[in-house]
């Protein structure tokens, strides 16, 4: 155990870790193949890693521009005040907007970022007049369109 009280991970853990967040469809047996590890601790081992927090959640990544929903934006958000109550209702707000798929409370010129998938520009105009144009609080609002993805990766450099 560390100070903070979250367990030491092994060897074994970092590579099932490493393993699961690039192909979480791997079966126990195929986990364990590749660990050297039999099924039982591999899926001991799995599920110990879940119950601690280390495996947050699994899912399937979709391909955003099949589902019409391939351009990206991101908008740089201020606060025009900055109170614990205002900056609650804020993200309370912003969690109600399916178009917004990460929020982040940032340093600097800034207050938030957020990542905003719609399909094209006019839902995006759309979506900032009628919903985040709607939000109390804010001060500003800076915009800037993907071009081009160059690296999208989920994992967790470990």
């Amino acid at each position: 155990m560390e100070n903070n009280s979250t367990p030491r991970l092994d060897d074994i853990d970092l590579r099932l870790l490493r393993l699961l967040q690039h192909n979480s469809n791997l079966t126990v047996k195929e986990l364990g193949a590749k660990v050297n590890l039999s099924a039982t601790p591999v899926f001991e081992r799995v599920k110990k890693l879940e119950k601690n927090g280390f495996i947050k959640k699994y899912a399937a990544i979709l391909n955003a521009e099949k589902l019409n929903k391939g351009l990206v934006v991101f908008c740089n958000v201020t606060l025009k005040e900055h109170t614990r109550t205002i900056g609650r209702q804020f993200v309370k707000d912003i969690m109600a907007l399916k178009e917004v798929v990460e929020c982040y409370n940032i340093s600097g010129d800034y207050d938030f970022l957020l990542k905003i998938m719609v399909y094209d520009m006019k839902e995006y105009q759309n979506f900032v007049l009628d919903h985040l144009g709607s939000i109390k609080n804010i001060g500003s609002a800076h915009s800037t369109f993907v071009m081009g993805e160059i690296k999208h990766d989920y994992a967790v450099p470990i």
